[in-house]
């Protein structure tokens, strides 16, 4: 099945958005490379926050949105336990000797809502997998859904939540 839902593909969106401006913007970026992610789960993101475009027409394998969704989860997941206590310390020591005062509040701006934006992304990513899974769930008849048969997927609450 291709799921070309414009109510997912506008979730999607948004959640590229958040990421790309709160979460890894240029401030963040360096102490996000410090995480341990599989190159696997960043390609997976990046796909996922980069590559819109490629799905809107086509639209979305269920078990590939899933990967991505997946990916993304872990990805927050790694980011609360690596980054979330570190963060002050890796952006200010981001190589930059001189940073003008505009660019060190939107510094600091980006290092005390990495917390907040985290969680957001969490939400949003949250959502969008209840939406998918119901329609999922909702297309399949009577053979089993696609979320059935990626066993990770029971993992998501506790990616999403801890």
């Amino acid at each position: 099945m291709q799921l070309k839902n414009p109510d997912i593909l506008a979730a999607i969106e948004a959640i590229g958005e958040h990421y790309r401006g709160n979460i890894s913007n240029r401030f963040t970026r360096r102490a996000l490379s410090t995480m341990t992610l599989d190159p696997g789960s960043w390609n997976l993101i990046e796909e996922f926050t980069e590559k819109l475009e490629n799905y809107r027409y086509q639209g979305y394998h269920l078990d590939e949105l899933y990967s991505q969704i997946l990916a993304m989860a872990r990805f927050v997941y790694q980011a609360r336990k690596q980054i979330g206590p570190n963060l002050k310390y890796l952006a200010q020591a981001s190589g930059i000797e001189r940073v003008s005062d505009a660019d060190r509040i939107f510094r600091d701006m980006a290092v005390n809502n990495f917390g907040s934006n985290l969680k957001i992304l969490a939400d949003r990513l949250n959502e969008l997998y209840v939406k998918v899974a119901a329609i999922d769930k909702e297309s399949c008849g009577q053979k089993q859904p696609v979320y059935a048969q990626i066993p990770e997927l029971r993992e998501i609450g506790r990616y999403l939540v801890e």
